[in-house]
């Protein structure tokens, strides 16, 4: 993957705009704690990274195909850019700083669509699922580097300085994804309004079955996947466990995914991969289920990590949707795909936090995986009743 030169400059990129995005996360959370000392609010600009998502998903898909994904990906970073060097000034009222944290979202569904359909444009076959392995393992990466240095940082830095060390990320990202990247027409022409356009895009998206079975079989595991995290400190401070237990359970599930994605990646071929996805999938959340006996603290992680490492479906499924969906509409389904996932992750981690303030952490997540895998059975028979059927013509679609 690495010997194609457009991949380096997008890796690099992704490397750069994740750890700022979630270095800006730190510093926003900080800063609006520290000026009005409410949780609540707390809360709410960290959820604006989630909420936004299927709007976004929804009225602005359509962008990543009707113009070139080159001009589109540096638009996205620069624009951010811009946003977060507003939040960063000093005389910025707080109401400006949520509406900005939530421009800056709207930007991320289609900023990370269009640039998974170019991966499929610059690697061919094989090696597009391999690169998108490896994108989505540096993103759980960059979440946990991202907040320790985002941590660190706001010991010496107040947050709106800090801030501007998102901008920088965000222009190097541009600046690479331009001098780095070719540049290549668009997938779609077409007149008429954007959000229209977005919006039948989404609809035809939906209807067809096979690209709806795969799409539900992308968004629901980590709906429920994130319960597990979304209780990880009731989970740790029932056990005794403190801070430290907290952080186990919080690496256990991305480490387990990271290691699950490495080793089918690097052990299995294309055909192997393709053929363990429907059983890791279906058995995914068994290990969650298993919390029914209240684990301890050590079981409980390997529990999630095991979980975690069933999750190496996913680089069978990135090859299906590749050949399920028309080229013409890759961008629009790509930002759909990735709109879906974190809406319902939000609401996922949401309504585990809203019912573990009534029963028992372990029986949430109990209750998580078990709910998770009758869903998934039925969703996996859609995906093998739409496996032989053809993929969707740009026509149809």
């Amino acid at each position: 993957m690495f010997a194609v030169k457009e991949f380096r400059a997008i890796f690099t990129a992704h490397v750069l705009s994740m750890l700022g995005s979630v270095f800006a996360d730190a510093s926003l959370a900080v800063l609006v704690f520290r000026q009005t000392g409410s949780a609540p609010l707390t809360a709410l600009v960290l959820a604006l990274g989630f909420l936004p998502y299927a709007l976004s998903g929804i009225l602005l898909s359509g962008v990543a195909d009707r113009y070139p994904a080159r001009r589109v990906l540096v638009a996205c970073d620069l624009l951010s850019a811009g946003c977060v060097t507003l939040m960063a000034v000093p005389v910025t009222p707080l109401a400006v700083l949520f509406v900005l944290r939530f421009a800056v979202s709207m930007m991320s569904p289609l900023f990370t669509g269009t640039r998974a359909a170019s991966l499929a444009d610059i690697l061919p076959d094989d090696l597009y699922v391999l690169g998108r392995s490896l994108v989505r393992m540096v993103s759980q990466g960059s979440q946990i580097i991202g907040y320790g240095l985002g941590g660190l940082a706001l010991v010496w830095l107040s947050p709106r300085t800090a801030l501007l060390v998102t901008v920088a990320t965000f222009l190097g990202s541009a600046l690479l994804l331009r001098l780095g990247t070719r540049g290549r027409p668009a997938r779609a022409s077409g007149g008429g309004a954007m959000m229209r356009a977005s919006i039948a895009s989404t609809r035809s998206l939906l209807g067809a079955p096979r690209i709806r079975a795969l799409l539900l079989m992308w968004w629901i595991p980590p709906m429920f996947f994130i319960v597990a995290e979304g209780t990880a400190a009731p989970f740790a401070d029932a056990a005794g466990a403190g801070s430290a237990g907290f952080g186990l359970i919080m690496a256990a599930m991305p480490a387990g995914t990271a290691a699950g994605e490495v080793l089918a990646g690097t052990l299995l071929g294309a055909a192997a991969r393709e053929r363990i996805a429907l059983p890791l999938a279906a058995g995914s959340m068994l290990p969650m289920a298993a919390f029914a006996v209240h684990p301890p603290l050590p079981l409980a992680v390997a529990l999630l990590l095991l979980t975690g490492l069933c999750a190496a479906y996913t680089l069978g499924m990135d090859q299906w949707f590749v050949h399920a969906v028309p080229a013409t509409v890759r961008g629009s389904a790509m930002s759909l795909l990735g709109a879906g996932l974190m809406t319902l992750q939000g609401l996922g981690v949401t309504a585990g936090g809203a019912v573990a303030a009534f029963i028992p952490p372990y029986a949430v997540i109990c209750g998580a995986g078990a709910a998770g895998t009758a869903c998934m059975f039925v969703i996996l028979r859609s995906v093998r009743a739409t496996r032989t059927t053809a993929p969707a013509t740009d026509a149809e679609t």
